[in-house]
């Protein structure tokens, strides 16, 4: 036999079993490149999974090996993200919010929020056209700052607190009491630091009541040592390492509500969508989700955020027959912003104790014709006045009252069983940002994307992924894909 005759086509060969094992053109097993991805996607860098895959599971990855897979299979999931929003959009309107499932929900409660990561400027050239990494590649899709490299602070969009400046917000942010916002930045290219978008999409349970469960405003919020603890953790600058400004429920979630006859909506499945696109992406993104979820067809239904005017475009657009619901522990920032504005602290305190329970009893118009009449007392902000000043505190608060008062209804949320803080929310994005936030983290905007998209999937309750490996296994053809040589 010549052998030369048949060399020519060994390179057309593959395992007969390919297929019926699930085997792609790849060169590792499902069950390994599962491994990899999840190395990759739930510990704090790609190092870290690959120390991780040698000693739990004795695979001896690359650093850069588990980058690349990683990306690859996250490139797959942004593609199947992209085309369920699209069939989502073509749908026709009643379908649209319609119940998707056969048993909807009884309570589906939807959040957004942002959180920060650093961007690179560069844009990864495609790999399918040159056959090799791109320059961001070689570096990697999270590249680390040399030691004594100076890393520019955040100009990513974050809710600013009572009496912070923020410098050069990227896109739109919510303004607090003390806040002057500027319009988008000039140096934006100069500053790696950006926002992403996350959306958290949870089933929860709990009991309707006949009158509020809760009336009198818990201890908690009217405990001095913790108030006043938690109004210098918001006046905190935001340094690239700290969390983003403005996280108050943790303060929250350090004891429970002191009202036995009153139990808050407790968790039953949550599953979270992220993107480094815009909050309009994002809301699409969501609604598509929510869809699929059964959302639409729940009988109760809660959109819970702070006050940034994306979130509430997102809720009319793609959320109206929703509840919606500004985070109380936001709204409490601002009233003790306002109450303490321009007097000694025991009599602050006073004003306060009683504004902030009013606004727990959904009594906010009380609260907003007495911060007039403190307005009229300090006259009005001049144009060039301090963030810090009293009379520029009690004009943020009293805007910020008036644009949301629809949306402080406390006595009846709690009535209703639906959630009236976004405590899990701020705690979703600081599971995001333990893997992709850093000051030795750089991204590229695909990278970013696909990194945020598979963190949204193992975070999720939903059992996305190990769907998405059944239907790739069962999909996979067991040939390996050819370049044709030029």
């Amino acid at each position: 036999m010549n052998r030369n005759d048949t060399a020519p086509n060994v390179g057309r060969l593959f395992f007969p079993q390919s297929q019926s094992l699930g085997v792609d053109q790849g060169s590792y097993s499902p069950h390994v490149l599962r491994q990899i991805v999840y190395a990759g996607v739930q510990n704090t860098s790609f190092a870290a999974g690959r120390d991780d895959l040698l000693n739990l599971a004795r695979l001896k990855i690359s650093e850069k090996q588990v980058e690349r897979v990683t990306e690859r299979i996250g490139q797959e999931r942004v593609g199947q993200r992209g085309a369920q929003v699209q069939a989502f959009l073509k749908l026709p309107v009643m379908e649209k919010f319609a119940a998707a499932v056969a048993h909807p929900p009884d309570l589906a409660v939807v959040e957004m929020d942002g959180g920060r990561l650093q961007i690179r400027n560069e844009k990864r050239s495609d790999p399918t056209i040159t056959g090799v990494a791109s320059p961001v590649e070689e570096v990697g899709l999270a590249v680390e700052a040399t030691p004594g490299q100076a890393v520019a602070e955040p100009a990513v969009a974050v809710e600013a607190t009572p009496g912070q400046a923020v410098a050069e917000p990227a896109v739109a942010v919510e303004a607090t009491p003390g806040q002057a916002v500027a319009g988008p930045s000039a140096s934006e290219t100069r500053n790696h630091w950006r926002e992403d978008k996350i959306g958290l999409l949870m089933t929860m349970t709990s009991e309707k009541s006949a009158g509020d469960p809760c009336p009198t405003i818990p201890e908690t919020f009217v405990n001095p040592l913790r108030i006043i603890k938690l109004a210098r953790e918001l006046h905190k600058g935001c340094a690239p390492s700290e969390d983003a400004v403005a996280k108050p429920s943790d303060a929250e979630e350090d004891s429970p509500l002191e009202c036995p006859e009153y139990i808050p909506p407790t968790v039953l499945v949550k599953s979270m969508v992220a993107t480094r696109q815009d909050a309009e992406s994002l809301g699409k993104t969501l609604a598509a989700a929510a869809r699929s979820r059964g959302f639409y067809g729940a009988k109760r239904k809660a959109f819970v955020a702070d006050g940034a005017e994306c979130n509430w475009t997102v809720q009319k657009r793609w959320f109206s027959d929703f509840v919606p619901i500004i985070d109380f522990i936001h709204v409490l920032s601002y009233v003790f912003a306002a109450a303490m504005a321009g007097r000694p602290f025991g009599q602050g305190w006073a004003v306060y104790v009683r504004w902030i329970g009013l606004v727990w009893q959904g009594s906010v118009a009380e609260v907003i014709t007495e911060l007039e009449r403190r307005q009229e007392e300090l006259g009005l902000p001049t144009k060039d006045e301090s963030e810090t000043s009293p009379r520029r505190v009690v004009a943020d608060t009293l805007r910020y009252l008036k644009n949301n008062q629809d949306r402080m209804k406390y006595d009846e949320y709690r009535r209703l069983g639906l959630p009236i803080t976004s405590s899990h929310m701020e705690s979703t994005v600081k599971q995001f940002n333990r893997r992709v936030k850093g000051t030795e983290k750089f991204w590229s905007e695909e990278g970013a994307e696909e990194l945020l998209q598979l963190r949204a999937d193992y975070l999720s309750e939903t059992e996305t992924m190990e769907k998405f490996w059944q239907e790739r296994e069962a999909a996979a053809t067991g040939r390996r894909c050819y370049r044709r040589a030029i």
